[in-house]
């Protein structure tokens, strides 16, 4: 076999919206688990969090004086209003007594002679957390799809939920290189998919992609490294032998021989092995398909910032941009394009991505800059 018959090439380069379109159509949600909260951090709900109704009856916010709002109707410092009996003093997070519906401060009421009475009118709940006021069953504390924050689970063991069904996909992560860019972009990727709700398991360098496929012990693999046209590149061929490819060829800048597949049902993601182009391509592509695995409500969207372009971006149609900027004088300095130095990445801010169809944005553009891993 002559070695032109060997070498990966790409014939042409899928459009990134196809590329997504195919991860919404073809990657399922795995089956999901139910985890103590204290292991619940940034991980998908499955099912709706739902707590008890919480408190079971009125307690007391502040320290103070148990009262009847009505009694306190016209009371002020010059005119106080007499008390029919002497109140009740109750703490933060005590029931309040019967018959009584707010609670005034330590100040507001003085007792003389065993007798009451009140300087300030109060309100009816005043300085009273009423019942099913911290949490109501027929409203989830949070929602299916939505990824758990340390306050949900703060939330979540105050409200007495000791339990979550959750998502948590497993991706095996592997650096099929030993070098120290390789294994950099390895790192980077699964320190993002732990931060994502995932359970990574970062490989040795140089082992077998093969390997991984045979294994049933992950819910998808992120391949680093193999994808161009070297000598020595040949992660496109074992997964287009012993699984199924997708796509060899990227519509996106950097990432263009990122490649995309399946083994059986489980999605396999080869990125490039330079630190920007495998950067680029789970960002945007990496992100999404674990997003599917755990049913998970994307929020990066959410978290992107609105800001003014500081200067023109140029781009080529046809392909979808990555572009690192830095926040100046509230406006995105777009710092690199094509391929991004180590430096660029370094002081970059955030991202923005430029769709296939458009030549660029001008300065001044209202761009959406997504914070970097």
């Amino acid at each position: 076999m002559v070695a032109s018959e060997t070498v990966q090439t790409i014939s042409r380069l899928t459009p990134l919206a196809d590329v997504l379109v195919t991860i919404d159509a073809e990657v399922k949600p795995i089956a999901q688990r139910t985890i103590d909260v204290s292991a619940a951090a940034g991980r998908a709900l499955a099912q709706d969090a739902v707590a008890p109704a919480r408190p079971a009856s009125p307690l007391a916010l502040q320290d103070g004086w148990a009262l009847s709002s009505n009694e306190t109707m016209g009371a002020g410092g010059n005119a106080p209003a007499a008390l029919a009996r002497v109140p009740s003093r109750v703490e933060i997070g005590q029931m309040l007594p019967a018959g009584t519906d707010s609670v005034a401060p330590i100040d507001a009421v003085k007792v003389v002679g065993g007798l009451g009475e009140v300087l300030m009118p109060v309100n009816p709940g005043e300085g009273v957390l009423a019942a099913g006021g911290d949490s109501d069953p027929a409203i989830p504390l949070r929602r299916a799809g939505e990824r758990l924050r340390a306050t949900d689970l703060a939330v979540f063991a105050a409200a007495g939920v000791a339990r979550v069904t959750v998502r948590e996909p497993r991706v095996r992560v592997l650096p099929l290189r030993g070098s120290g860019i390789i294994t950099a972009a390895a790192r980077l990727v699964t320190t993002d998919i732990e931060c994502r709700g995932g359970a990574a398991r970062f490989d040795d360098g140089g082992r077998g992609l093969g390997v991984a496929m045979a294994a049933e012990s992950s819910d998808a693999i992120v391949a680093i490294g193999g994808t161009g046209s070297g000598r020595n590149d040949s992660s496109v061929q074992t997964l287009a032998r012993e699984g199924r490819l997708l796509a060899h060829g990227l519509a996106l800048t950097p990432g263009e021989t990122a490649a995309i597949g399946f083994v059986g049902t489980r999605p396999v993601l080869l990125l490039p092995g330079r630190l920007d182009a495998a950067l680029a391509v789970w960002l945007v592509v990496g992100r999404r398909l674990l997003d599917r695995l755990a049913a998970a409500k994307s929020s990066d969207s959410d978290m992107a910032e609105t800001l003014p372009l500081a200067r023109k971006v140029a781009s080529t149609v046809g392909l979808a941009e990555i572009v690192p900027v830095r926040r100046s004088a509230g406006q995105a300095e777009p710092i690199a394009t094509k391929y991004l130095p180590l430096s660029s990445l370094a002081r970059a801010d955030g991202w923005i991505l430029v769709p296939a169809e458009s030549e660029g944005h001008p300065a001044g553009t209202a761009v959406q800059v997504r914070p970097l891993p």
